[in-house]
């Protein structure tokens, strides 16, 4: 059974939150990881390993570095989910 937008949203807003030290309810989609979040690049590196491992996806090292938004992430799992 896929995973909903809304529970992949939930589920990635408390990894963001536990990493980046911020409250789950600041995490929105369209929540910017440098400009709302301070997630800086060794942050977002351990934010895909742990979604890698949460949704069982695979997200390339190259695609991380162009992901803005949590909305970025959230339509990777989305579309590779299995």
């Amino acid at each position: 059974m896929q995973t909903t937008r809304a529970e992949i949203t939930k589920a990635l807003a408390e990894i963001i939150s536990e990493i980046a030290s911020v409250s789950v309810d600041t995490v929105r989609e369209d929540s910017s990881f440098t400009d709302d979040l301070a997630v800086d690049s060794l942050s977002m590196v351990e934010i895909s390993v742990a979604a890698e491992e949460r949704f069982a996806v695979t997200i390339p090292d190259e695609e991380v570095k162009h992901f803005t938004t949590v909305r970025d992430v959230v339509d990777h799992i989305a579309v590779h989910q299995s």
